[in-house]
């Protein structure tokens, strides 16, 4: 399956999409870095660092509906200069020392320009498949390959910064990620196959705009599961370092919190073999259900094995999660809203997450890690709550093969 999803993208597409979206991996760890560094000073850093996530949940939206007003190439060129400019105006302002209102207010800028390649990747692999004649299976192919590239982006992008923290300046790891944007931004932006995403401005497309461009009710709960989605990666980030500072070994968080990601990318990939009989929806249930067993033991892990261990099984519930949400709101909401509803749910999870480490990280210092890992567990508790009383209102999986821009039936 996936020899013909590489077919149907070409060899250069993923590649581009994939170094294009490495650098909002890298900006969240690497702006924290930089100022505590700089400023000597958490508390500054975590503002610049909030700030930055602010952004990008505020700015991802937008981007991702200008997008789908105006197509990717404009939208995604201008988007990607603008922020390795703002990212590299964040580095040279804290490397000037600059006061925190300065920093705040370039994070906020660094993380409402974010291009949003990821989901606007997915968005164009979508158009492409469907205008190929694919399947949903295919579809939900796609989707599984475009899942597995965040999710190995989020586990080396924290990586190259840790790395270039450590033999070099966390500036050197902010200043590789603007270079990235600019070059593989504008890659991505310029890329024969972003005219599959290119709206339709005839008279007739603009008859019964409202009814066209109306999210189902399903739209909004597929947003608020990936904020839970989000809190739950913040929640267990927190006690994962609470608990590796308890057993008196703090560099082993990150290893920890990585190998939950390369387990949740291998397990996306497989996510292609799963039988096109089993729906969306029942999918949906299942996955929601493996999270809230799978992130119980958390409680109590107790040693750097059990932690490892229960991290890595858990992360096999992340990616089926991940990728069935994408493929509902796929199917669900209208495709002259499709790059905004990817683009919301993306934000919905630096959202949860920005949030839920916040909470979850305040709650460790004074009651340990399994305060922090209950909040995981609520976070899953309500995502399966949402799967089992929302109804998603999934099309048949014979349809009429439409233009990008056009409404899909359902």
């Amino acid at each position: 399956m996936y020899r013909d999803t590489l077919s149907l993208l070409g060899p250069a597409l993923p590649v581009v999409s994939f170094l294009g979206r490495l650098p909002t991996a890298m900006c969240q760890l690497g702006s924290l870095l930089l100022v505590a560094e700089t400023s000597g000073s958490l508390a500054t850093a975590g503002l610049a660092g909030g700030a930055l996530a602010a952004g990008q949940t505020v700015g991802g939206p937008v981007i991702g509906r200008l997008t789908d007003r105006h197509g990717q190439r404009g939208v995604v060129l201008a988007a990607s200069l603008a922020n390795a400019v703002a990212v590299t105006a964040l580095v040279l302002a804290a490397l000037a020392q600059a006061p925190t209102a300065w920093l705040m207010v370039l994070g906020g800028l660094a993380g409402a320009t974010v291009p949003q390649v990821g989901p606007l990747a997915r968005t164009r692999s979508v158009a492409l498949a469907r205008r190929s004649g694919a399947d949903d299976r295919t579809v939900g192919t796609v989707l599984s390959f475009e899942g597995t590239l965040d999710e190995v982006s989020f586990v080396l992008g924290p990586a190259f910064v840790g790395l270039a923290a450590a033999v070099a300046h966390p500036a050197a790891a902010l200043l590789l990620a603007a270079l990235l944007l600019a070059v593989f931004g504008t890659a991505f932006a310029l890329h024969p196959t972003a005219r599959a995403t290119l709206p339709e401005s005839s008279a007739s497309t603009r008859t019964g705009a409202a009814e066209r461009t109306r999210l189902p009710g399903s739209a909004y709960a597929l947003r608020g599961t990936m904020v839970l989605q989000g809190a739950m990666f913040g929640a267990s980030q927190a006690g994962i370092t609470a608990l590796t500072e308890e057993l008196g070994a703090p560099a082993q968080a990150g290893l920890v919190y990585a190998a939950m990601g390369v387990m949740s990318a291998a397990v996306g990939l497989s996510m292609a073999a799963v039988p096109a009989r089993i729906g969306l929806t029942t999918r949906w249930r299942a996955a929601t259900a493996a999270l809230v067993v799978l992130s119980v033991p958390l409680l109590f892990a107790g040693s750097l094995g059990a932690l490892y261990a229960v991290v890595v099984v858990l992360g096999a519930a992340f990616a089926p999660h991940l990728i069935t949400v994408f493929g509902l709101t796929e199917r669900t909401v209208p495709a002259a809203r499709l790059a905004e509803s990817m683009a919301f749910l993306t934000s919905g999870i630096v959202a949860g997450q920005a949030l839920a480490l916040a909470v979850s990280g305040r709650i460790a210092e004074g009651h340990g890690a399994p305060a922090a890992f209950a909040v995981a567990v609520g976070a899953a508790v309500a995502c399966a709550l949402l799967s089992w009383t929302v109804r998603a209102a999934v099309p048949g999986p014979v349809r009429e093969l439409r233009p990008a821009g056009a409404e899909r039936s359902g």
